[in-house]
């Protein structure tokens, strides 16, 4: 152990834990008249949202709500759900975000688990509690959140509806200080087997992730994406990870906020034009929906910034985005790390470079941001070489990484394996620090003695013209071990066969990007790829699809 000097603090000195409440008293002080903005319903200052969050702080502790209670919630991105990313862990209590699209069993599951106490529900999902709430062995009281004229619902347990709940209480409330350690937020990750799986933040790695997430998106030119002049709006649900911590960050530094509700193209399209939308965030396929939304014709974008994260940046999105003037920023994380990992930035040598070198780099996962430090593992736990050639487990250390997963250490043991956060992705670093992700492992296809990356190949694929959506993966062959397989989702008016497919690889092959058994023998030609409960592509779902498709005949097959 290296021996340090240690100074004793004076008998006086305050030692300031690292609590969320610090990042909200932050926000008013520099804008306090800046606005929450929520669809065309409602809007308010920085000082109200402050007095907001010390009334939920009352109405939940005269509930009953006490400092270690998880408190679950089910709702859009609202208002609300920002007041209550603040008050249920302010006053000692832990946030359960729902994911409100997993399946009633999933559903059931992770409360049950998480042992949650108190629910906030939107009147949209009453239907959907109901068909659970007789199983729920914790919950014992209900909190109402609609937008609707109706204020009461059918729920066991009920205090009674959000805001007047809020209109009853008191403006004030001493938020005390405690240990920076205690858990804040919670909430479950979905994998490809078995239940979801609980992670965890303490207030200590929540504000150091916001530290260091506001630092990168303010403060590294190449990519400057957020300062106090911009205006917010996500369009990753705030049930997934924070809505990637930038709420957070978003409030510390009194920046307007917009949030849309449920997810509709046409408001989210209306929210960006006439409230001056100039950041936000989203994985690719709901960037897709809204470049496609009719409300977005015609429409000049220029001025939006966007991170895109959860699935692989690929160059025709990039290139399709920039046409219609939005700057996109690849950047990695994952439910497991808070989330923000790396984010995509263009150092001077790279800005000496062509603007297609440029957007090689803007498209991989990127640099790791402050106090991170991310690594290449072998199988056998030997770190390869940062060389941009040597393949292996992206592994990762930062100070605000899940310790484990919630009431299962063995997995969580699996997760921190030599002592460093598996992530499950093939990856490689190059000299620039890039981290550049191949493929999930899970993911990667192998055929004939040759690993192809379907990120890579879905990429390629996604360059053709006719191409607006694609998705690939490894089938069974009993020749080869695996083929790539394509489904895809053509512009309206265009067509596109195997045949022709193959003669869109073709260079690539020639140039040496890929090699000739990457080329899928067969495609499938589909309205829609299917999607996860977060807008991923459903890998496993789409190869159960696939092998009913062989099965059958289906005539939406191609084949060379």
């Amino acid at each position: 152990m290296l021996q340090t000097r240690l100074i004793a603090p004076a008998d006086n000195a305050h030692q300031a834990p690292l609590l969320i409440k610090r990042l909200l008293l932050s926000g008013i002080r520099y804008e306090k008249t800046r606005e929450i903005v929520y669809r065309d319903q409602l809007r308010y200052s920085y000082a109200t949202l402050n007095e907001r969050v010390a009334r939920l702080a009352n109405v939940l502790s005269e509930a009953g709500v006490k400092a270690g209670d998880t408190v679950a919630v089910m709702d859009w991105d609202s208002h609300r759900y920002l007041e209550c990313m603040f008050a249920i862990p302010m006053i000692g209590a832990v946030l359960h975000t729902i994911n409100i699209r997993l399946s009633a069993d999933q559903i059931l599951y992770t409360m049950n688990h998480a042992e949650d106490k108190f629910v906030l529900v939107n009147s949209e999902f009453v239907p959907l509690y109901k068909g659970i709430e007789s199983q729920l062995t914790t919950v014992e009281k209900t909190i109402l959140l609609t937008d609707a004229a109706e204020k009461t619902a059918d729920l066991a347990g009920l205090v009674g509806e959000y805001e007047n709940l809020l209109a009853a209480a008191s403006p004030r409330y001493d938020f005390a200080d405690f240990d920076e350690n205690s858990v804040a937020t919670t909430f479950y990750t979905t994998g490809t087997t078995g239940n979801p799986k609980g992670v965890y933040f303490s207030h200590r790695q929540l504000v150091l992730h916001t530290m260091a997430e506001a630092s990168v998106l303010g403060s590294l030119d190449s990519i400057r994406l957020l300062g106090t002049n911009d205006v917010y709006m996500p369009i990753t649900p705030m049930f997934h990870v924070h809505a990637w911590g930038i709420p957070y960050v978003a409030t510390m530094l009194g920046i307007k906020q917009v949030y849309p509700g449920r997810y509709e193209p046409e408001m989210l399209c209306r929210l960006i034009k006439e409230e001056k939308v100039t950041f936000s965030h989203c994985v690719p396929t709901i960037l897709q929906m809204v470049l496609a939304a009719p409300g977005a014709q015609g429409h000049d974008f220029g001025g939006l910034k966007m991170i895109i994260g959860g699935s692989a940046l690929n160059r025709s999105l990039y290139e399709v985005a920039k046409a219609r003037g939005i700057q996109l920023t690849a950047a990695y994380g994952m439910s497991e790390t808070c989330p923000l990992i790396s984010c995509a930035h263009i150092n001077d040598e790279l800005m000496a470079g062509s603007e297609d070198e440029r957007t090689t780099y803007r498209i991989k996962a990127g640099v790791p941001v402050p106090l991170v430090e991310a690594a290449i593992m072998a199988a056998d736990g030997t770190l390869l070489p940062a060389d941009g050639e040597s393949q292996g487990e992206l592994v990762l250390r930062a100070p605000w990484l899940t310790q484990g997963y919630f009431r299962e250490p063995e997995k969580g043991a699996e997760l921190w394996e030599h002592g460093w956060l598996h992530t499950g992705d093939v990856a490689t670093i190059d000299d620039f620090g890039f981290i550049d992700i191949r493929d999930r492992i899970k993911d990667v296809i192998k055929t004939g003695g040759e690993w192809i990356s379907s990120l890579e190949l879905e990429d390629l694929i996604s360059r053709h013209p006719a191409v607006r959506e694609v998705a690939v993966v490894g089938v069974v062959d009993p020749q080869w071990g695996e083929r790539p397989f394509a489904l895809l989702v053509l512009r309206d008016g265009q067509s596109l066969d195997a045949k022709g497919l193959k003669e869109h690889l073709k260079p690539f092959v020639d140039q040496g990007s890929i090699n000739k058994w990457a080329i899928p023998s067969q495609i499938a030609l589909v309205t829609e790829v299917p999607k996860t409960s977060v807008g991923k592509l459903d890998k496993k779902r789409i190869r159960l699809d696939i092998v009913q498709w062989q099965a059958a005949g289906s005539p939406f097959l191609s084949t060379v």
